[in-house]
């Protein structure tokens, strides 16, 4: 009885363990989902255990276990329906062959409940693929797939997730500016003064630049920094967005000239022809 026991616990915690795989799928909502359903349904097998224990060892002596294990053997013969091997006599075919005489067993209900079962499933498929729809076969998966690829895309790109030193380009709607602007008195004017003319930091509105102009360098100072000159990297701070945006309003101060500004430091930048860069990135 305690073999058969421990057999059963075993089995049931492998069960546990098969199971496993259903919780690593899906989102957290659909994993706490499922564990609740898993949660609950154990929790209602072990109560129906312990009940049936607790009936089975109160009232009855079962010291073998045939109590305790009835509703499994009932539920046993009612799968397979054998003839017991003293009753075969009563089964036996009048027919003989070669001295063989053959046994009129009943089909398992275990194996007509399969072979109906596949009938079920043909109906269902047959109805769902070829009457009502076509049961979302790979072509319709794939165009799902690339609609949700497409959503995905479009929420990285509005959120910035594609923009970097290879991509970025000047903005100019108003929103961008702005944004720009109130990052940039936040976070650079204590280097480079609220009209851009410089403290710390070099001067932001003149033609001159140390580590070369144009949106593609600003927003590569910005990201990475440069530490030999005491500016740091906005990387980890920053979204590759928001450094758009700054470096997009920094831009924007060129020309200004405000009062009290740094003398020019660098090189003075000029944009190169588009049509000769593209010819050079080739």
């Amino acid at each position: 009885m305690k073999n058969k026991i421990k057999l059963f616990v075993l089995s049931f915690v492998l069960l546990l363990l098969s199971s496993s795989n259903i919780f690593a799928a899906g989102d957290a909502e659909a994993q706490l989902y499922a564990v609740m359903k898993w949660m609950i349904g154990i929790t209602i097998l072990l109560v129906l255990l312990v009940l049936w224990l607790a009936l089975v060892y109160s009232e009855k002596n079962d010291l073998t276990g045939q109590i305790f294990l009835a509703p499994l053997v009932r539920f046993k013969n009612f799968m397979t329906k054998t003839t017991p091997i003293e009753d075969e006599e009563k089964i036996l075919m009048a027919h003989e062959y070669d001295g063989i005489r053959e046994l009129d067993n009943k089909i398992p209900p275990w194996f007509s409940i399969l072979f109906y079962g596949t009938i079920v499933f043909g109906i269902i498929y047959m109805i769902n693929f070829h009457i009502i729809g076509s049961g979302n076969v790979q072509a319709e998966e794939y165009q799902q797939e690339i609609q949700a690829a497409q959503l995905q895309r479009e929420i990285l790109i509005r959120t910035g997730a594609f923009i970097n030193e290879e991509t970025v380009k000047m903005e100019t709607n108003d929103a961008a500016l702005l944004s720009g602007k109130d990052i940039f008195m936040k976070n650079c004017a204590a280097c480079h003064a609220q009209n851009g003319g410089g403290l710390v930091g070099p001067n932001l509105t003149d033609e001159y630049w140390i580590n070369g102009g144009g949106i593609v360098n600003v927003f590569k100072v910005i990201k990475y920094g440069v530490p030999q000159k005491g500016m740091i990297s906005w990387e980890s701070q920053l979204s590759p967005k928001e450094i758009q945006e700054v470096a997009s309003y920094i831009l924007t101060l060129q020309g200004t000239n405000p009062s009290g500004g740094k003398p020019p430091e660098g090189e003075k930048w000029e944009e190169p022809n588009s049509e000769q860069s593209e010819l050079d990135q080739s």
